[in-house]
């Protein structure tokens, strides 16, 4: 079990280090499972499979402040093949808004673009929206607009209005709310290659309520977890075993618990990741919440949002394997 003490040395000798004081100190953030859960719908309903939470719950993680100025296109981008394998022109669509859905910000400043060019045509011209709240005149690491980063690719002025994006041009949007419930077309601009004919096919999938996490299988995510390696045999039993030691060891954890960079855990039922040596924390959609829940596929857990019934079936299932 060294992986698992690995793990939860993780959490027990990790200093505790205040970050020095910022101009900006609102932290901007929201329920970034609910930027996918309508692709993941769209997804399953086009007969996508563990694929479509695996993906899902991989790009919303990537909406976190921790998360790297072209994560959320490479997550996209991941999307798009998928939509493109299955010939579904509303995951199209709603790949097209996710990668311009705004992302959290710990300090109020706005977020740095993508600076490299998407896999998928589809996605070419289009980069995220930032939130009102946030100063559009000073990105992450204090950046002063013109300097790298802080212009979308493509283009050789800044935006204007500051942090608008093809699919809602007015500006940017409001704290905290997801572009998907407040746009049916994503706006693609002309020579980005997308797919025209399908691009306002999104409008039925956002009218749509949003679809919890509560879907969340035991698929790999960017925060599973492998934690014990057995030498053979069915590795089923000792991952619903890890993942009853790890919900265990959550259940001790508050917002003020010691935390490494980008560790990622849940707490008091929240979706937590380590930013700046403190946890900040996601709520998971509807009725669900944060937990540890057994892999299937392979050796190993995951961390993702689910019911407690739906869970505690899935870890029942794992021991009795």
């Amino acid at each position: 079990m060294f992986q698992l003490f690995t793990f939860l040395l993780a959490f027990s000798a990790a200093g505790s280090v205040t970050a020095a004081p910022s101009r900006f100190s609102k932290r901007i953030a929201q329920v970034i499972s609910q930027s996918t859960s309508q692709w993941q719908t769209a997804c399953d309903e086009a007969g996508g499979g563990p694929k479509c939470n695996q993906l899902a719950v991989t790009a919303f993680s990537t909406l976190l402040a921790g998360a790297g100025p072209c994560d959320q296109q490479d997550s996209a981008d991941n999307m798009m093949t998928l939509a493109k394998q299955l010939n579904s022109s509303p995951m199209i669509s709603l790949t097209q808004i996710f990668v311009q859905q705004a992302r959290n910000s710990p300090d109020s400043l706005s977020v740095p673009y993508c600076q490299n060019a998407p896999k998928n045509s589809e996605l070419n011209g289009l980069f995220q929206c930032q939130f009102q709240g946030v100063n559009p005149k000073i990105f992450f690491g204090n950046a002063q607009v013109g300097a790298q980063g802080t212009i979308p690719l493509g283009q050789t002025a800044p935006l204007n209005p500051p942090g608008s994006c093809p699919a809602h041009p007015s500006g940017p949007i409001a704290d905290g709310t997801q572009l998907v419930n407040q746009v049916s077309s994503p706006g693609v601009p002309s020579g980005s290659g997308g797919n025209d004919g399908t691009q306002s096919s999104a409008s039925s999938q956002a009218s749509s309520s949003p679809t919890p996490v509560s879907s969340c299988t035991t698929s790999s995510s960017p925060a599973s977890t492998p934690i014990a390696s057995p030498s053979s045999g069915d590795f089923h039993a000792q991952n619903g075993k890890d993942a009853q030691t790890l919900n265990q060891m959550f259940q001790t954890l508050t917002p003020n618990s010691p935390c490494t960079a980008g560790q990622q855990a849940c707490v008091q039922g929240q979706f937590a990741q380590c930013v700046n040596a403190q946890f900040v924390l996601t709520q998971c959609a509807g009725a669900t919440q944060c937990m540890a829940l057994p892999l299937v596929n392979k050796r190993g857990t995951s961390i993702a949002c689910d019911s407690q019934s739906d869970a505690n079936a899935r870890i029942s299932a794992a021991l009795n394997s």
